[in-house]
């Protein structure tokens, strides 16, 4: 049976860390190895609720359903949401424990390193392997003192380390070379090779720059993953959207429908969206201007961070006069339902006070210190939801139609319940609603199983994993750990 652990890297953000992890978890789990995800520390706004009901990033308990395991804290013992850009709320085992600037995060340090590294030991005590995701690069030397994603990591887990490296966006070469160049003698033994993302074209175009790789470096190319559209699977950052590419299929009815998600500064969970992009004739879009609401059948406010700051970036764009003057449905999913309230009460996100909401819905939110963390389940057009919950604001409603653990009134929708559109009886019965009310012939398509659809996207970053990489050189760097390999000029000095 193999037993080891790997750490995948990356020369960039979104260069294919958490679908290769997926694709490694799936694939293992498929060879019938007890495998299972885990990332230090995530950087994300996109996140989810496990069972034990804990706070973690929702790209691991995507892994998680690779490996075939239900999500726990251990996968994700640091979670770091931005509210600003210098401040952030730190969610220790799945629950938060600080809101910290960039300085102040530095007295966490050792805590939050010491929690990284028992959370590890107990996900290889109890699996044959764990496969570990890094965050952003290792070669960011700023950061690299203080690092328990990366190198730090691997040093003291004695993981051996793949780099994937995003070719779609061009010098792959040159980040490879230069992201082991830029390490430290120790740090570089730990690199053991690489990876190719997203390659599109003539493979034998590329076999020339593989070899000489091989011959500058003293290490590895594992593999080269092809481009594949519509593998997108709860990605950590709202980056990751300028690249996403949604093939949108045939509508079951006579029109499409169209919903436009209202792009926040700090948009949270947007995955909730994903569902819908799923339903075959639903065309959705992120949207930062409010020209782009007009043609939308439904609109979509989405999560937040900081609610009281996107609200007020929606006043400064024209939205919120675009939204409160829409005669058309509207959906408010978390913070996006508290704006479309009538008042806001935040002394602890924000400080703000009271703020005048949108006034869409009977509703006044007021901000518990306490974070509330949730599997909660019910039902709504006569269909069973089940959903989950991360959220401060607290609704008191006056008035409207219940919906879910929110309300309706008119044409506006507004719950806390993320994931609620991933239930298919569900989605289907508030979209066919949805249409009626928008004056559009569009069905949502009676066979559309969201589940499903997501099984078939890790089988497909499994069958990736298998097809096109030397998975035997894996599974010998799984097992027997980092393997000899030169230290590349110049080398950072080693730290002290």
């Amino acid at each position: 049976m193999v037993r080891g652990g790997l750490l995948v890297a990356g020369t960039t953000s979104d260069a294919g860390k958490s679908v290769l992890t997926a694709g490694i978890c799936r694939w293992l789990a498929r060879r019938g190895v007890r495998v299972a995800p885990f990332k230090a520390q995530n950087m994300s706004l996109n996140s989810y609720v496990t069972a034990q009901g804990a706070e973690i990033g929702r790209a691991q308990a995507t892994q998680a359903q690779a490996a075939y395991l239900e999500p726990t804290a251990d996968m994700n013992p640091i979670l770091l949401k931005p509210g600003t850009d210098r401040r952030s709320q730190v969610v220790l085992m799945g629950n938060p424990v600080a809101d910290v600037d960039a300085m102040e995060y530095g007295a966490l340090k050792d805590l939050l390193r010491a929690t990284a590294l028992e959370a590890l030991e107990r996900l290889r005590g109890r699996y044959d392997v764990v496969v570990c995701e890094g965050a952003g690069s290792p070669a960011e030397i700023n950061l690299r003192r203080g690092d328990i994603a990366n190198m730090g990591l691997a040093r003291a887990a004695n993981l051996p380390v793949v780099v994937v490296g995003d070719i779609d966006r061009g010098g792959v070469f040159a980040a490879f070379y230069g992201t082991v160049g830029l390490l430290d003698a120790d740090d570089q033994s730990h690199i053991s090779g690489f990876v190719v993302n997203k390659f599109r074209g003539a493979r034998e175009l590329l076999e020339p720059g593989l070899d000489m790789l091989r011959r500058l470096t003293g290490r590895e190319v594992y593999g080269v993953l092809p481009w594949l559209d519509g593998l997108w699977l709860d990605v950590e950052d709202s980056l990751a959207l300028d690249s996403r590419k949604v093939a949108v299929g045939a509508p079951y009815g006579r029109q499409t429908l169209r919903v436009a998600v209202v792009r926040l500064p700090r948009i949270s969970n947007f995955t909730d969206a994903d569902a819908l992009a799923a339903e075959p004739g639903v065309v959705v879009r992120f949207v930062t201007d409010p020209v782009e609401l007009d043609d939308a059948d439904l609109v979509v406010l989405p999560g937040s961070r900081a609610t009281v700051s996107d609200l007020a970036w929606l006043r400064e764009r024209g939205l919120a006069a675009a939204i409160t003057e829409r005669a058309g449905p509207v959906l408010g999913i978390c913070g996006g339902f508290q704006m479309l309230g009538r008042e806001i009460v935040d002394e602890v996100e924000s400080g703000a006070g009271k703020v005048e909401g949108l006034g869409r819905l009977p509703v006044r939110v007021e901000f518990a210190k306490e974070k509330r963390l949730g599997r909660p389940e019910g039902t709504a057009y006569g269909q069973p939801v089940r959903a989950y919950e991360i959220h401060h604001g607290l609704a008191s409603i006056d008035g409207g139609e219940p919906f879910l653990d929110g309300c309706r009134a008119g044409n506006v929708w507004g719950t806390t319940w993320h994931g609620a559109l991933e239930n298919d009886g569900f989605r289907r019965a508030f979209l066919s609603d949805v249409a009626a009310r928008a004056g559009r012939d569009f069905a949502p398509a009676p066979g559309t199983d969201f589940a499903a659809l997501r099984e078939e996207r890790l089988d497909a970053l499994g069958d990736l994993v298998e097809r096109h990489l030397d998975t035997d050189a894996l599974l010998r760097l799984i097992e027997h750990g980092p393997p000899d390999v030169p230290v590349l000029p110049p080398g950072a000095p080693p730290l002290s």
